[in-house]
């Protein structure tokens, strides 16, 4: 007997075989001590990972909603299809998949890195696709934490400032830092929305953080570049610093920042104390380029 279902119901048949293939602790999800009343992921569990509502994904493995390209985009990653699963949604959504993009490796020119070594005590980053952490001076590394012990992969701006509870502590407004880094985010997802990398780290914060995921779904979005921030750090005590962020002339992906206060002030000497207690946080590149 030949099976009569409608592309939309087995879409539905189909998202429904691949979260019962899956369990919570393969795509990064905690016991959270319930009792699970089927096989896999429960579809709430589906809808976190793809950054949607429950409401939303239970009508599309319903067959009442039809599914968009980037909805789509969203539920490879959260279900982790190959390419062959990947294609098969496509072609049941009435969708052409569009063809990954691959990126060129972002490197970090000698020139830049001799250009963070000489801003000396002033903390300052060289920051990649999706605010991913390329190089650093002494001055940032000290003030924030030395980035070079950890994995290349969690070298992540947004990353650390929602899921490290020393980069958390470090910012007296951090709601407000939080905010702005969602936004700037979901400003990124709206030009890649079918960019792997930045599924995944969407996906990771919203399923870790209960306030990124109320700020992504907020849908805000901003093009902040310069402002002043507000630390706490345990050496040397409160400062306020000036932030300011500039795009690169040859490559519109990266962007440095920089923290700078007046000459002489409480927060420059702070800076140049900070920066010598710290001389053994050597700046070091990723050790591989970053996608």
């Amino acid at each position: 007997m030949s099976d009569t279902r409608s592309p939309r119901s087995e879409l539905g048949a189909f998202l429904k075989a691949r979260r019962a293939e899956l369990t919570p602790a393969q795509v990064g999800l905690g016991d959270d001590g319930t009792v699970r009343r089927v096989p896999g992921l429960r579809r709430d569990e589906v809808a976190r990972l793809a950054t949607m509502s429950t409401g939303y994904y239970t009508r599309i493995e319903q067959g009442r909603l039809p599914a968009s390209a980037t909805v789509l985009a969203s539920l490879v990653r959260a279900l982790r299809l190959d390419e062959a699963q990947r294609a098969y949604l496509y072609e049941l959504a009435g969708q052409a998949p569009a063809a990954p993009r691959r990126r060129s490796a972002q490197r970090v020119r000698p020139s830049v890195r001799r250009m963070l070594d000489g801003l000396g005590h002033l903390p300052a980053l060289v920051l990649g696709r999706h605010d991913d952490i390329l190089a650093w001076n002494a001055a940032a590394a000290a003030l924030y934490l030395d980035f070079g012990t950890l994995p290349a992969r969690e070298r992540n701006y947004i990353r650390l400032l929602f899921l490290d509870p020393v980069m958390r502590s470090l910012y007296v407004d951090w709601e407000d830092a939080g905010r702005i880094s969602a936004a700037r985010l979901r400003m990124e997802t709206a030009g890649n929305p079918d960019d792997p990398r930045l599924a995944e780290l969407v996906g990771e914060l919203s399923v870790r953080s209960p306030e990124f995921r109320a700020w992504w779904n907020g849908r805000i979005v901003t093009d902040l570049t310069h402002g002043s921030k507000r630390y706490r750090h345990p050496l040397v005590g409160a400062l306020t610093l000036d932030c300011d962020t500039w795009t690169s002339p040859g490559d519109p992906d990266i962007m440095f920042m920089v923290l700078t206060a007046e000459a002489d002030s409480r927060e420059d000497q702070a800076l140049r104390i900070l920066t010598s207690w710290n001389t053994s946080a050597q700046p070091r590149p990723a050790e591989t380029p970053r996608d």
